[in-house]
Parts: C-alpha cells; structure tokens; sequence
C-alpha cells in the first residue's frame, strides 16, 4: 500500500458462540491518534458490552457492514472472515487476524487466490521482546487459563478452599494442571486465588521454577523428559517419550479432583496427556478440563471440542473451546491492544502502510500478498515453496 494513510475496519465477529471484537473503542482512539481512520460496523462490540456510541466518542465512524468493507483498507478481525466477508474484499485489502494458516490450507489459498494480504497474529515471532505487546496469543491464553479454572469450579460440586465451619471441615480440592504456558500458569494461579491445593507439570525444564513460584507444586516424574523446543514452545515428544510420560502421569492423575490440560505443539496435533486408562482410575466427581480440544484432537482421549460429557465411573470431560469469547470484555480488550500496537508497527511515518519483509516482525506475519504464500513455513506446510 503505497498512497499515504489507510483506514482500517472492525466487523461484527460471524462464528458461532464468538462474542469478542477486534477493537474495542479505547484500542480505537489509540489507533486514529496514530494516524489511521476507524470504522466500525454497528453492533460490532455489542456482545462484548461495547455501545455505538462509545465508538464514535473515540472518534470512529459507525456504519453498516457493506460501508465498511468499502471504506476500508484494513479489515481486523478475531478469528477468519467467514465466506461471506471474504466474496465481499476486493484485491489488495489487508486482513488482519488469528487465521491460524498452519492448520487452514484451504483458507490460505482462497487468501492468495484473491490476491488479499493476509496477516496473522498466530504467527508472531514471541520470542522477540519489541513484539511482546503484540502477543495475542499469549494474552487470549491467558483469559482461557483464567476462565478454565472457572468452568471447572462450575462443574465441580465441592468447594475449592478449605473450609472450618460449625457444620465441619471441608478438604481443599487438589487441581493438576498439565502444561505450564501462559494458559496453565494462568490457570494455576487462579486455582491458588480460589484456595485449591495445585500441581503442575511441563516438559520444559524452565518451568519448575515458574510453577513454584506461583506456589504450586512442580510434579517430577522419575522418566523426567525435556521437552523443550525452540522458541519457548515445547516439541513435540517421540512415541517413545510420550509411552513413558503418560504411564507415570496415569497415577498422578488419579490422585487429583480436577486436571486441566493445555499442551499444545503450534500446526500440530495436540499431545494426549490423560489416557482412558487415567480417566478410568479417577474418582467419581472428578473434572477434567481439555484446553486443547479442537478439530485436531485434545489432550484427553475421549474429549471432544464443544462438549461436555460424563463418563462411566463419573468423571466430567469438558471439550473447552474458545474459552476467550466466554469473557469476551476482557479477551476484547487484551486482543484490540494487540493489533493496536501491530498496526502501529506497520505504520509508516507519512501515514501509509509499510509491509517491509526485511522486518522479523512483519515476516513473521506476513502469509500472502500480491496472490502469492509469501510465509516460508505456512508454504511449506501447504507443501509447496513460497
């Protein structure tokens, strides 16, 4: 985009259950006082408590949705367009989103087809420290850790703390939390606030120490496996390793009312943590929580995303997804910060936008432009260069 200043557009988000938006009027100010136009489609932040009115008090205009696709060069979403949205953008508009491309092949090369310029927030490079603010998936993990220990209290029919009262005392309910990323160190550290007594355990060495201080437990496994792989993620684990990580995981679980899980491996399916056989040696009242249910898989075998199911021995399996749209003020608000400061990275100081690939920033989110896959790794899981 080379002619100076572009004007970027908020859609009301299509995907069943989504209630969050991409800009909530306070991001909004902050975008046009850096040079850009704001227009928001009317009702666009209404399910995530956010009025019209608020928005054009930010200085955003508020039309509907045909006017704002097009008025817009940017168009900045949660989660993909849906098919609709995507016939309606013309080439050479920006889309600006969680698009996940690793595991959506089909939307990538109907991206690249129609010649839009696609980027996406998943594909941030996090370990670089000018990016962290920019880090939406970190910030969404974050509000799902928090909001999957409050499903799991909700389904969970004993007290979280210990409890002296007149009546008797009430034990502390024992919360494991696998996975100690943000979403599990969230999660742990809400459990902690309810007065759980909590574990957790990754397979990343550096987490002992982000585990305790939270003052949970690290769990050690005698089969200890370091897991680590590059850029902070964990790596994917070998048969083998995984064999043994689950056998001796299998008893620890068991010993546990509430597990939650958050393991996951970026483009890959989800590692399987709680075997039926774990499931089977819970007691009866117990709750797991999957974070990683998805169309991929989960980490608990039986789970399945978007439902909620009580097995045999009665064990309540929650298939969690899109646990940040279940807060969505808070999801809305930690993700507008994020493309708020993404597009002010992607601003140039004549007000146009700069797509420079000479930027760690901008190519790691880069995914198409000019009707090509222009992100090497997005291309090479397509199966193709880029």
């Amino acid at each position: 985009m080379s002619t100076s200043g572009f004007t970027v557009g908020v859609l009301s988000e299509d995907a069943n259950g989504e209630r969050r938006v991409a800009l909530d009027p306070d991001a909004a100010k902050r975008v046009i006082g850096a040079g850009p136009a704001v227009l928001v489609e009317s009702g666009a932040g209404g399910r995530a408590w956010f009025s019209d009115e608020q928005y054009q008090q930010a200085g955003a205009g508020v039309l509907d949705r045909a006017a704002v696709i097009g008025g817009a060069d940017v168009i900045v979403s949660v989660s993909r367009p849906d098919d609709a949205v995507l016939d309606s953008l013309r080439a050479g508009q920006v889309i600006i989103g969680l698009l996940a491309p690793l595991t959506n092949p089909d939307l990538v090369r109907r991206l690249a087809d129609r010649s839009l310029t696609a980027i996406s927030l998943d594909q941030l490079p996090r370990t670089l420290s000018r990016a962290q603010g920019m880090d939406a998936l970190s910030s969404q993990a974050n509000v799902a850790g928090y909001r999957a220990v409050l499903v799991a209290a909700e389904h969970f029919d004993r007290f979280f703390p210990l409890l002296i009262t007149a009546a008797g005392t009430s034990k502390p309910a024992t919360v494991l939390v696998l996975g100690a990323g943000v979403a599990g160190l969230q999660a742990i550290g809400t459990a902690r606030r309810l007065g759980a007594v909590v574990s957790g355990y990754d397979v990343r060495p550096a987490a002992r120490e982000e585990v305790s201080s939270l003052g949970a437990k690290f769990v050690e496994l005698s089969t200890a496996i370091s897991g680590a792989g590059a850029g902070g993620y964990a790596r994917e684990l070998s048969e083998e390793e995984r064999s043994a990580q689950q056998a001796e995981l299998s008893a620890v679980i068991a010993r546990h009312d509430i597990v939650i899980t958050t393991a996951q491996v970026p483009g890959r399916t989800p590692p399987v943590l709680v075997t039926a056989q774990a499931l089977a040696a819970m007691r009866a009242g117990s709750v797991v929580v999957d974070m990683a249910a998805s169309a991929l898989g989960g980490n608990v075998v039986g789970s399945e995303a978007g439902r909620t199911i009580v097995t045999a021995n009665g064990v309540t399996l929650i298939g969690a997804t899109n646990l940040p749209a279940r807060l969505a003020t808070s999801a809305s608000q930690t993700y507008a910060r994020n493309v708020a400061a993404l597009l002010k990275h992607l601003t140039a100081e004549d007000g146009s936008m700069r797509l420079d690939p000479d930027d760690e920033i901008t190519a790691g989110v880069l995914i198409t432009r000019d009707g090509r896959v222009v992100h090497p790794g997005v291309a090479a899981a397509m199966g193709g260069p880029a």
